[in-house]
């Protein structure tokens, strides 16, 4: 998890900023931010911790995501509009340029369900999965820190 090393100062202020913004009356938009948030501290201490990726899996959560599909929330109301270039903190999340707020939640959604997916497959454990899990780790972490951004940018 080297690739989070440089990521964990705006981490913090990020998770902050979550903690805050998660004040708001509408139900399903203080749970969609409270879980990204958590989400986010999860990555955060499994790298100060040193944690697998089994674990990282186990405690991801996907079901405030769930919740709101189900009940058609807009997720305009996270934020509205496209990702702009100006808004994209991390390089390789430029190819994201363009993107909605429901685009981005719908990507974190399928690699959550696809990581535990390939747990199950393999007797519950990534270990000796076929799959680049280190590389899918880190590209759901990106995912969730643009969403992050994305939601806090001017």
């Amino acid at each position: 998890m080297e690739w989070l090393k440089s990521g964990i100062a705006p981490l913090k202020d990020l998770i902050a900023f979550l903690n805050k913004k998660s004040q708001t009356n509408n139900i399903r938009k203080k749970q969609l931010i409270m879980e990204l948030r958590n989400n986010l501290n999860v990555f955060s201490n499994a790298f100060l911790n040193d944690v697998s990726y089994d674990t990282i899996i186990d405690l991801l959560s996907n079901k405030a995501i769930q919740d709101a599909i189900a009940d058609n929330f807009s997720f305009k109301k996270l934020r509205a509009g496209n990702l702009h270039l100006s808004q994209i903190k991390d390089e390789r999340n430029k190819k994201y340029e363009g993107w909605t707020a429901e685009k981005i939640v719908e990507k974190i959604d399928e690699k959550i369900v696809e990581l535990r997916n390939i747990k199950k497959m393999n007797q519950g454990s990534v270990k000796k999965a076929k799959n680049n899990i280190a590389l899918m780790i880190s590209n759901l972490y990106f995912r969730m820190k643009l969403l992050a951004d994305f939601i806090k940018a001017d």
